[in-house]
């Protein structure tokens, strides 16, 4: 898993010293994702989605294009059989989304989930997420561990969403978490966007320090 976080990293990396590039690995992901959504995307619809402008978006497909990730065409941009397996692999591990309404462990007006299979033990405190998410210009993110239908605080017994069956409800059906799942929920209060890229790197950095730990 190391590897393919680290190809995501890669790509999201300079490839002439002068230019400073306004995307990270989590707007790769976020594209394939959209890609494997849409069949096809458009650089208007990757735009909007990611928040970057047009010379960002351009560099961002060029250099999918230089790991054979994607095709473009006249029609748009789709996924090659390569950037299909990559997807699946790390999607072993990253597992649903979903947005997250304001409620009593939400820090922020914009809230997403995502789910992490089986990290129980990689979580510590949860502060590391919380920093990556904040490096990310999003105000924050809560990670909580799932156990026996209920959602704890990591590395305690306090259970989180107690006075919340709605927001339960909500992360289980559109989860479907296992125990010793971890979720994390990244927030903002200015942009969705924003709290959505945030948790996907926060994710990726858990991911990415998982496998370094159990070497």
């Amino acid at each position: 898993m190391h590897l393919l976080v680290k190809t995501l990293e890669d790509i999201s990396s300079r490839y002439a010293p002068s230019r400073i590039l306004s995307f990270n690995s989590a707007h790769v992901f976020k594209t394939l994702q959209l890609i494997e959504n849409e069949k096809t995307v458009s650089r208007n619809l990757l735009s909007k989605e990611l928040g970057l402008g047009e010379g960002s978006i351009k560099t961002l497909i060029k250099h999918l294009k230089m790991e054979q990730m994607i095709i473009t065409t006249t029609n748009g941009t789709r996924m090659s059989d390569k950037g299909k397996s990559f997807l699946t692999k790390i999607s072993t591990n990253i597992g649903s989304e979903t947005s997250v309404p304001q409620c009593s462990i939400s820090i922020g007006k914009f809230n997403h989930a995502v789910l992490l299979k089986q990290m129980k033990i990689e979580i510590r405190s949860g502060i590391e997420q919380r920093d990556i998410a904040i490096k990310m210009g999003a105000k924050g993110a809560t990670t909580l561990r799932y156990e026996n239908e209920k959602f704890f605080t990591v590395n305690t017994d306090y259970d989180a969403l107690q006075k919340e069956p709605l927001i339960i409800k909500l992360l289980v059906n559109k989860l479907n978490p296992r125990n010793d799942d971890i979720v994390i929920i990244g927030s903002d209060d200015s942009s969705y966007i924003k709290a959505e890229l945030a948790t996907k790197l926060a994710a990726l950095y858990t991911l990415e320090n998982h496998d370094k730990h159990s070497y």
